[in-house]
């Protein structure tokens, strides 16, 4: 699986190249900057990127709008987002490109490096991993409004298990509920959030979390 790495920190640069290649990953390039980045994503078009929210020469956004306007120009290219800490309008940002294969983490959750390498093979393959602590700022920003109040506390565990880009067999072992039971909130979420019903539970997880931030 291919990889464009952008990060500004070296021995953190180093040290996610070690452990990609490690897990049988090919960093195709790592660069260090904005124009750097989108130059590689537009060149090598590889299977997922990931991708430091602040990089030189702003150090404020320029390695998501890098990859956001990479994506404009390569539909559906999967980006991994690793940022210092929760920035509602960074996963907010991300979400509203178009096409499936995103994910926003914490720098601390590569700490974790079973769920670190999960998250990038998830994003890799279309789907979608959300940071529990973005989730949980996303749903919190949204509480007020009147379709997600319509919502049991239940529907909501659930919502933001899928939207961490859980399965739901995950969903029904974490909550301690069967499958049925999962796929009858699912079913509830999407009728009250008044949201089509569809097959593909990615596209549905981004749909939900893309009207949670609309």
């Amino acid at each position: 699986m291919r990889v464009v790495l952008a990060e500004d920190l070296a021995l953190l640069r180093d040290g996610l190249i070690r452990l990609l290649t490690a897990f049988d990953f090919e960093v195709v390039e790592s660069v260090d900057n904005g124009p750097a980045l989108l130059r590689a994503l537009v060149t090598h078009r590889p299977d997922v990127a990931v991708v430091d929210v602040r990089l030189p020469p702003t150090f404020t956004d320029e390695g998501l709008l890098a990859a956001i306007e990479a994506r404009g120009q390569v539909p559906g290219l999967p980006v991994l987002v690793l940022s210092q800490d929760v920035q509602p309008v960074y996963a907010r940002e991300l979400l509203s490109s178009p096409g499936g294969g995103v994910g926003y983490l914490l720098k601390d959750r590569v700490g974790d490096v079973g769920q670190f390498v999960d998250s990038v093979r998830r994003v890799a393959a279309g789907g979608s991993a959300m940071d529990p602590e973005v989730v949980a700022e996303l749903l919190t920003r949204r509480s007020r409004d009147q379709p997600l109040q319509a919502l049991t506390a239940r529907e909501r565990e659930v919502l933001g298990l899928m939207a961490e880009g859980r399965s739901n067999a995950a969903i029904a072992g974490r909550l301690f509920i069967t499958e049925k039971a999962v796929g009858k909130h699912t079913n509830n979420i999407f009728a009250k959030l008044s949201l089509p019903p569809s097959a593909d539970d990615n596209r549905r997880v981004l749909a939900v979390l893309a009207y949670l931030n609309s």
